[in-house]
This record gives structure tokens, C-alpha cells and sequence, in this order.
């Protein structure tokens, strides 16, 4: 074969190659999910929660809010009053409410259902940011559809 022609083997030999290496790439590049949270500048356990999604490759960024203020970006942002915490962040269109575990954002963000995003309601001790997880109470991590309907996206046994 001549220099300088690249056959269609040679393309899809390539090809096959880059796709194999590109959540390594990423990974190496830094490519870290980014999530904005609004919470309480006085908040222990909201400080908790974001260094636990640091540790956990997020990249976080923050706003203080309170009160009435973001009582309304929760409502407005279609977060039902009984699924309401102390936090709210914002990742790729979803919002989270709560103590929220990492793995389950990152399930969120890969399955891509058709929803508002995830919650955990309350405050559940030992939900990540909440206590030591060998001591947690049982929870559920609830996936809040469009239409303000909630259903368990998964549950956390007591320890």
C-alpha cells in the first residue's frame, strides 16, 4: 500500500482504539461532573455532603441561600414540599435534594431518566453527611418525576 492512503481498516482499527481509551482520557483529563449546590452558609452537614461528593471525583461549586429564598428555588425548580431537605444542588439539568449518595447520582446521570432528579427527605442519620454510615438510620433515595410523583430509586438498610 502507498504512503500517505489510509485504508478503511486502518480507520476503524484507529477508531476502535480512541473508544476504548476515552474514559481513560477523560479520567486523566479531569473531567469531574459538576454540581452546583444553594445551602445554608451555616450548615455543618450541607459542608459534610459536598466534601463526601469532592472525595468522590464532583467537582462542587456553592451559593449561600436561606429561608424563604430557597424554599422557592426548590419549589420552582419542581422539588415537592414533602421531599424537601436542607440542600439543593443543580447536575446536568437534575436537581438533588438532600443527603443523596454519590453512586446514585452517578446512576442518575447514566440511566438519564425523564425526571426532576433525586431525594432524600428529611435529614436520615447516617445518609452521607448525616453521621457514620456504620450507625444509619433506613432510608429511601426517591426519584421525583415531572409530574411531582415520586417512587424509590433505591433504599438503605438501618446498619
Amino acid at each position: 500500500m502507498p504512503h500517505g492512503t489510509t485504508s478503511r481498516r486502518t480507520v476503524l482499527i484507529g477508531g476502535t482504539a480512541l473508544l476504548a481509551i476515552s474514559p481513560t482520557l477523560a479520567r486523566a483529563q479531569g473531567a469531574r461532573p459538576a454540581i452546583h449546590v444553594l445551602k445554608d452558609p451555616n450548615c455543618g452537614c450541607c459542608s459534610a455532603w459536598i466534601a463526601i461528593l469532592e472525595n468522590d471525583g464532583f467537582s462542587v461549586s456553592t451559593e449561600r441561600s436561606a429561608g424563604t429564598l430557597l424554599m422557592r428555588y426548590k419549589i420552582e425548580n419542581g422539588i415537592p414540599q414533602e421531599m424537601v431537605s436542607c440542600h439543593t444542588g443543580e447536575i446536568a439539568g437534575y436537581m438533588i435534594e438532600g443527603h443523596v449518595p454519590p453512586a446514585d447520582i452517578r446512576r442518575l446521570l447514566a440511566e438519564r431518566p425523564d425526571a426532576v432528579g433525586l431525594a432524600v427527605p428529611g435529614m436520615p442519620y447516617g445518609s452521607p453527611g448525616m453521621g457514620p454510615e456504620d450507625e444509619r438510620e433506613a432510608y429511601d433515595v426517591f426519584l421525583i418525576r415531572r409530574d411531582g410523583s415520586t417512587e424509590v430509586f433505591s433504599s438503605y438498610e438501618a446498619a
